[in-house]
């Protein structure tokens, strides 16, 4: 596995630089390391995250230049602004793994939550909104995906000031049985409403 992550604002300049530079050295990135598969994560240069509008618009144009083009397989990871047991979070993930199936990715790396910066911060509910998220979208017409990001989007990025950190993972899981908490649980079936009610049906 080769990886590199460009980052919108910084060098790399803005979206369309951004994703040039993505293309750029996703593919430079094979060349020099002769890897079987790529990671990506485009980070925007304010928040340290992927789930950002711009990142995400970076990463599902890339993705679609280079599948559209070459065979390689791709993988992108993520690190979303608030942390474990918050709808946030899970929101954010979503919009993440809803870009990558729909840009054609094949793999999924996830989830670094709370920026992926904080001891303990990380459960597997976050890798199964990933997953349910992205076979919530496979197949879907890209313009409908669209569509449903720009809703989704929309009701978390006004939050990153203020976003949550959430609760570290013994405080999300019964260390014991390794079995989310009740509260989790419940955080998790208000997030599956918020998609639903967007028009993701894996769930209804």
């Amino acid at each position: 596995m080769c990886e590199q992550m460009p980052i919108f604002g910084g060098y790399a300049g803005g979206l369309e630089e951004t994703t040039i530079v993505d293309v750029a050295t996703t593919l430079n990135a094979f060349v020099m390391t002769q890897a079987t598969w790529h990671l990506d994560g485009p980070i925007h240069v304010r928040w340290g995250i992927t789930t950002a509008r711009e990142p995400l618009a970076v990463a599902g144009h890339c993705a679609m230049a280079i599948e559209a083009n070459t065979g390689l397989l791709l993988g992108n990871q993520y690190y979303t602004l608030a942390g474990p047991c918050t709808e946030m979070c899970l929101l954010e993930t979503a919009a993440q793994a809803i870009t990558d199936t729909a840009s054609g990715r094949e793999i999924l790396s996830g989830v670094a939550s709370a920026k992926g910066v904080a001891t303990d911060y990380t459960t597997g509910m976050e890798a199964r909104m990933m997953a349910e998220a992205a076979r919530a979208v496979a197949g879907m017409e890209t313009g409908k995906v669209n569509q449903i990001l720009d809703q989704l989007v929309a009701l978390y990025e006004k939050n990153y000031k203020t976003a949550p950190k959430g609760k570290p993972f013994d405080q999300c899981y019964d260390v014991v049985n390794l079995a989310p908490t009740e509260e989790y649980l419940q955080v998790y079936d208000q997030a599956v409403r918020v998609l639903s009610g967007l028009g993701l049906d894996y769930w209804k």
